[in-house]
């Protein structure tokens, strides 16, 4: 009887720990950039903090970046099913979402525009075209620069000057006048040291040491934002019940996404003491002239994106601009 009643009790514990471990959903996630660049630490703290607060829940797997799904591919990857999650640059699935490049189109902090509800539009958005969009890792203070190989004394000079872009930025440097070039990233160098283009737009973290020689000027101030919207399958999505999806998001969005934003002071630190040490010059645009050159940067990817995205820039714009 006692050992009958032993078993019995074995057997107890052992489908109790089989529905714990049944219990946990695993996401596996990818990233756009290489899990060792520096722009993606807000990655690395991101899964860390999601696995530590929802233990026994919630488990993120990040498999890597661009060299497990290709960044223009990760959009369609999510949705498909080929991967549950992916922390994704907001140009590279304009293809498959028009309105995705939009939380670039701003000089707002995170959580200025969480509060104005852009977030919640923008999921309901999603949804329209099979992605789940739980919420963003944020690096408002990580801006872009136009990176030159020869100076210059007034914005009007880069006219006609061949500027290496990303879709995101395209409208804003054809309105300067210069003519944009989309390329992959890993060809910039090449590229400037060839002579194919004149210069180049990138953030200011992590490179500039490798630029040394082919970088000789750039313009501030910088313009836009980054943000890295969270896409997940809507089916992975559905494997998390109603209340967990519901406090996942709110921590995302009410504690996590804010920490994130506020990190990134020494990274940017960093990053000019590297460009100083490159050599890079900074060419200052001072009062109406760096409002004007804002003020472009805006206007002309918003004019952009109502051709792209007609039935919801107008609106979009209002969450993100002033």
């Amino acid at each position: 009887m006692k050992t009958l009643l032993k078993s019995t009790l074995m057997g107890a514990a052992m489908l109790s720990l089989a529905g714990t471990a049944l219990a946990e959903v695993r996401l596996n996630a990818v990233s756009f950039a290489p899990a060792a660049a520096d722009i993606s630490q807000g990655f690395h703290h991101f899964v860390e903090r999601i696995n530590t607060e929802f233990e026994g829940e919630l488990q993120i797997n990040w498999r890597g970046g661009p060299e497990v799904i290709p960044p223009f591919e990760q959009g369609n990857a999510v949705r498909a099913g080929a991967i549950d999650m992916a922390f994704v640059s907001p140009s590279f699935y304009e293809g498959l979402l028009p309105a995705a490049a939009t939380p670039n189109l701003s000089l707002k902090s995170f959580e200025e525009i969480r509060d104005g509800g852009y977030f919640e539009r923008m999921a309901e958005i999603h949804r329209e075209v099979g992605l789940e969009l739980i919420g963003e890792v944020p690096a408002s203070e990580v801006q872009f620069y136009i990176f030159l190989n020869r100076p210059l004394d007034s914005v009007e000079e880069l006219a006609n000057r061949r500027i290496r872009v990303f879709p995101t930025v395209l409208p804003f440097v054809r309105a300067l006048g210069a003519e944009p070039i989309v390329m992959p990233q890993e060809e910039i160098f090449t590229a400037m040291e060839r002579g194919l283009v004149d210069g180049f737009v990138r953030g200011s973290v992590g490179w500039a040491e490798q630029f040394k020689g082919v970088v000789t000027h750039y313009i501030a101030p910088s313009f836009y934002r980054a943000g890295f919207p969270i896409l997940v399958n809507p089916r992975a999505w559905a494997r998390l019940d109603a209340d967990l999806q519901s406090r996942v998001v709110d921590f995302i969005m009410t504690d996590l996404a804010p920490e994130i934003d506020g990190m990134w002071d020494e990274m940017l630190a960093m990053g000019d003491a590297q460009m100083e040490a490159a050599g890079f010059e900074r060419i200052t645009l001072e009062g109406a002239a760096a409002d004007a050159y804002l003020t472009t940067a805006l206007d002309a990817a918003w004019a952009a994106m109502a051709e792209r995205a007609p039935a919801h820039a107008d609106e979009l714009r209002a969450f993100m601009v002033d």
